[in-house]
This record gives structure tokens, sequence and C-alpha cells, in this order.
């Protein structure tokens, strides 16, 4: 039996899907843009800003599921453009806690809404 996580904390979904799903100890999070929770616009300052506003959606969706990204197992980053990729690094290296997850990054051609940068995430509770 599966339960749906919906955050306050982050933006509500843009199409007929979950923000996340529970499953067992597993927490299967939908992808984020950078939007902001309040405005449902994208957050404004580029690629560095929206990428931590992701991060900051992902977050509350982990907090709403009783987690925190020390239970993160997995990422996949989309980026429209992979010369932020040593940016993207730089914020996860401030961000995620060691051991980081494993992560697959791939540039895509576009993202919702014109974002730069979208996330999913796998994460499974500690017992």
């Amino acid at each position: 039996m599966s339960k749906v996580i919906r955050a306050e904390g982050a933006p509500a979904a843009i199409g007929p899907y979950s923000q996340a799903r529970m499953t067992g100890d597993t927490l299967y999070c939908s992808g984020q843009i950078g939007l902001d929770p309040q405005s449902g616009d994208l957050v404004a300052g580029g690629f560095e800003a929206q990428a931590r506003r992701v991060l900051a959606n992902l977050e509350a969706v982990l907090h709403e599921a009783g987690m925190t990204f020390a239970e993160v197992v997995k990422l996949t980053v989309y980026l429209t453009d992979l010369t932020n990729f040593p940016a993207l690094n730089t914020i996860f290296g401030e961000l995620l806690p060691e051991p980081h997850p494993a992560r697959a990054t791939v540039q895509v051609a576009a993202l919702p809404r014109n974002a730069l940068v979208e996330i999913d995430l796998i994460a499974v509770r500690e017992r």
C-alpha cells in the first residue's frame, strides 16, 4: 500500500501526478523545478537560484514524509545546459550530507515552464 505525500512547503503539482508516493520505507519524489510554492512562479536569479529552490522544494516533501536528505539514495538531475554542472556540484556539496547519494545528470532540450533544472529523488527511511 502506498501513501500520497503532499507538502504545503512545496509547489502543487502542475499536472496529473503526486508530489511523492511512500511505499513501505521508500519515498519516490516527482521532479521539482524552481517554483516558488507561494506564487507558483519560477524564482528569479538564474540557474543557482532555481537549483537551490528545487532542493528546498524537495526538502519540504522529504520533511512531510518524516525524512531528510540524509536518507536520499538516488537523485536524477535534468539540466537544459550542462555548463551549469560545476555550479550544481558546488550547491550539492553545500546542501547534501555525506555520504552523497547516487546521481545521474542529463542535459535535456527543455523543461516545464522553461526551468533550467529539474530534480527527482528516491529516499529510503533508515531504521
